[in-house]
């Protein structure tokens, strides 16, 4: 090949690249607003403010007649007791899923790490308090995040304490049905001297707890962070992931914005016939009605995989 048909011929695959990034930036779908997604996105409160107003269940409805099946609230344990009932009724007349709402994440402390008697005790009320919610919105999942690291204490008598605890946690959990699900944090960004961090740690915890409410949380924004490798972990993990969680990176904004290939992503949990919640723990890249839309068709677009 001459000089210049080789100029010519990258010319012409560098349209095609760019015509595909420009294509990427301003996702579309061949499905109609308002048909179900085919996994269970799960937006949050706040979310879609500027289209459904203010009030905590017109934003539910609003999310369920985009399509969206699933809803998460990290905050609901906080919410009065009658919004987490009137919350839980609307869900289920809407047919959509409760997501996870945090039962205890630790982020200043190493009180799993050191364990003890008085500790697990303590963890084992705020597990009681979680069920009393979960109970009213009729939820099956809640978050726990096991605190920080302690820099005096030998790693593996750690991991001996963390599972400890977790145990007495599962005593009030597993009767009534509630999973906690460990969420790995990146170190690296967001939360710098946290115990757990990797799949492949929280896979050896849950292993070691032994219990059906003691599952993984797999955000993949963090283990992006922390160690990529997204969809081979995904099914190294796979028998104890309960819950997933989205957000690109970086920037943790809305799918298409950032470098992980959700559309693959959702393909691939499609596939291994996930029926979990994909909770949408992240911000808007852009704000207002236009913003909230723009979500919106990412979901979409990322969605629209074929099946």
């Amino acid at each position: 090949m001459d000089r210049r048909t080789f100029i010519a011929s990258s010319l012409a695959a560098g349209a095609v690249v760019m015509n595909h990034r420009v294509e990427a930036s301003v996702p579309s779908s061949r499905h109609r607003a308002g048909e179900p997604f085919k996994l269970k996105y799960a937006p949050h409160h706040g979310m879609f403010r500027h289209h459904a107003g203010a009030d905590y269940l017109d934003q539910l409805k609003f999310a369920a007649d985009q399509g969206f099946r699933a809803w998460e609230d990290n905050g609901m344990m906080g919410r009065p007791a009658e919004l987490q009932e009137r919350a839980g009724a609307l869900m289920q007349e809407l047919g959509m899923t409760m997501g996870v709402f945090v039962a205890d994440a630790e982020f200043g402390k190493p009180n799993y790490a050191r364990g003890g008697a008085e500790t697990r005790g303590a963890l084992q009320e705020k597990m009681r308090r979680a069920v009393a919610c979960a109970k009213r919105v009729h939820a099956k999942w809640c978050t726990v995040v096991p605190g920080r690291f302690d820099a005096r204490l030998e790693w593996d008598y750690q991991t001996v304490n963390v599972v400890d605890c977790l145990k007495a946690m599962c005593e009030v959990a597993e009767p009534a049905g509630l999973v906690m699900v460990l969420e790995p944090l990146n170190p690296w960004r967001d939360h710098p001297g946290e115990f757990l961090t990797k799949i492949p740690q929280a896979y050896l915890i849950c292993k070691a707890v032994g219990s059906s409410s003691c599952k993984i949380l797999d955000d993949l924004y963090h283990q992006q962070i922390t160690e990529g490798n997204l969809i081979p972990n995904l099914d190294l993990a796979w028998d104890e992931i309960a819950y997933i969680q989205v957000g690109d990176n970086p920037g943790r904004k809305e799918p298409t914005t950032g470098e992980i290939n959700y559309r693959n992503v959702f393909k691939h949990l499609h596939a291994k016939k996930f029926d979990g919640v994909v909770g949408m723990e992240h911000g808007l890249s852009r704000g207002g009605k236009e913003g909230e839309q723009a979500l919106i068709d990412a979901y979409r677009w990322c969605d629209d995989f074929v099946v």
